[in-house]
């Protein structure tokens, strides 16, 4: 059996494998970023919930309570209400061409930077709980 074989630690090297492709392209955006009619390049977010049991697969006799009147329930139709709705990502484009805008390219950036940090130290406490467990 090896680490991969563990469904934490195979999500843990997909998204870190992810977030490498894309500070990649994120870099190649800001390196591009004053070339004539290039456009910003960016990954689709991966869906990592297959290695992960399904919430409702676990059965929980714990319920929500809204106790006061300024707490939301947990209803369908409240969940549905609450869930943003993400619009289409409009560009600035330059005269040139080019719709790279370095703020938002260097925020992603950063962002993608601190999720890939956040899986290191996860996937290091992982590893130091195994070896916890074994003793060692």
């Amino acid at each position: 059996m090896t680490m991969q074989d563990i469904g934490l630690f195979g999500a843990l090297k997909a998204k870190m494998d992810f977030l490498g492709q894309r500070h990649g392209l994120l870099a190649q955006n800001i390196a591009n970023a004053d070339t004539p009619g290039y456009r910003p390049k960016d990954l689709v977010e991966v869906d990592f919930s297959q290695f992960f049991p399904k919430p409702g697969a676990v059965k929980s006799s714990l319920t929500v309570a809204a106790t006061n009147e300024g707490h939301i329930d947990n209803t369908g139709d409240t969940q549905q209400m609450l869930k943003a709705r993400k619009g289409k990502d409009m560009y600035e484009v330059a005269p040139t061409g080019n719709a790279v805008i370095l703020e938002e390219q260097l925020m992603k950036s950063s962002q993608n930077v601190m999720d890939y940090n956040l899986m290191v130290n996860v996937y290091q406490k992982q590893v130091g709980m195994i070896r916890t467990a074994l003793g060692k």
